[in-house]
């Protein structure tokens, strides 16, 4: 916000007529204390979590090699929108690439993420962040969708049928179908995160979120067998292994929805990925059970939406009986009475 002319005007007479120089007001209140880029950079990487870490990680690094001499309070918003374009402009292009756009998204974002932090801290004032001039990219419609019973079916054939580790891939697909859960849960499962008698997974996922997630019986016997034979043997242990006991990485993903996508055109073609199975499951859940079911098995809070959500809460027994119906195993924690079938998950 810019002063009035008028008052900067008055303000410096008052000033001279009690014998205080601008200097002296420096010193006195601290002005120009604000630190250089590259070490509030590194400032923020030790208090953010390893979420955001990897998120803005990246985008903090560049503005550090751009500016790292510079103090906070010397960016301004052309630095900024040029961080954005220059990301766009160099971003990788990807199966599910939009031109940078994403980027570009990232690169605004993870810049009002430093300047909250400097915010926050009073380096600045909450109107003079220069992050927050720049306009975000407008998101796209997402291109994701659920997919066919018989477009899964073929997923899971090749799956099963390729690649030198088939038992693997077919159980993370089966776990993915089931759970809706994203890439990182997956990962994230320890040993200690299987309740195998009672047929429930517990999901660490984005935010900080933790939720049981009903499975099948045929899947806690898989998640049980696999863990076995591949040296899970502590609650700490990971959970999801390759053959020699090393912890599961998201390469096997990518390596997965490579392999699939070259003997499926259809899947290279449209991008599909892990995250369309969450589709797939939580789109036949909504439409068979309603959007509260819908919403507990993703596993979303209540923190965001329309107020009517706080009324349509669904529990862990309503969670259970969805997954019921749509393997078509009975689940011991699923409400009595339900008959609802649907399409038969294979294990």
């Amino acid at each position: 916000m810019t002063a009035d002319p008028a008052t900067i005007a008055a303000a410096r007479q008052l000033l001279d007529q009690l014998g205080i120089t601008t200097a002296d007001l420096e010193t006195v209140l601290d002005i120009g204390s604000a630190p250089p880029l590259a070490q509030y950079v590194a400032r923020a990487r030790l208090v953010a979590g390893p979420g955001a870490g990897r998120t803005y990680g990246t985008y903090w690094d560049r503005m550090a090699v751009l500016w790292g001499e510079r103090l906070m309070t010397d960016i301004a918003a052309t630095d900024i929108e040029f961080l954005k374009h220059q990301m766009t402009s160099t971003a990788r292009s990807q199966r599910n690439s939009r031109h940078g756009r994403h980027a570009g998204e990232h690169a605004v974002a993870a810049a009002r993420a430093l300047f909250n932090l400097a915010i926050a801290d009073g380096i600045i004032a909450a109107g003079d962040s220069p992050a927050h001039r720049v306009a975000k990219p407008r998101r796209l419609p997402n291109t994701r969708r659920a997919l066919t019973a018989a477009e899964l079916e073929q997923i899971n054939q090749v799956a099963r049928s390729s690649g030198n580790d088939a038992i693997l891939d077919a159980l993370l697909l089966r776990l993915h179908t089931e759970t809706a859960c994203r890439r990182g849960g997956a990962l994230d499962l320890t040993l200690g995160d299987l309740d195998a008698p009672r047929c429930l997974v517990r999901l660490n996922e984005k935010g900080g979120t933790m939720r049981w997630q009903p499975i099948s019986l045929d899947l806690a016997c898989a998640l049980t067998d696999h863990a076995r034979a591949r040296g899970a043997r502590q609650h700490e242990d990971t959970l999801l292994r390759y053959r020699d006991g090393r912890a599961l990485t998201k390469r096997r993903y990518d390596n997965l929805w490579h392999r699939i996508g070259a003997q499926l055109s259809w899947v290279a073609a449209q991008g599909i990925s892990t995250h369309w199975l969450r589709h797939t499951t939580l789109t036949w859940v909504e439409r068979h059970f309603g959007y509260g079911v819908a919403r507990a098995y993703a596993g979303h809070t209540d923190s965001t939406g329309p107020a009517t959500t706080t009324y349509i809460k669904a529990d862990l027994h309503a969670v259970a009986t969805a997954l019921q119906a749509m393997t078509g195993q009975p689940h011991p924690l699923a409400l009595a009475g339900e008959t609802l079938t649907g399409p038969r998950l294979r294990p």
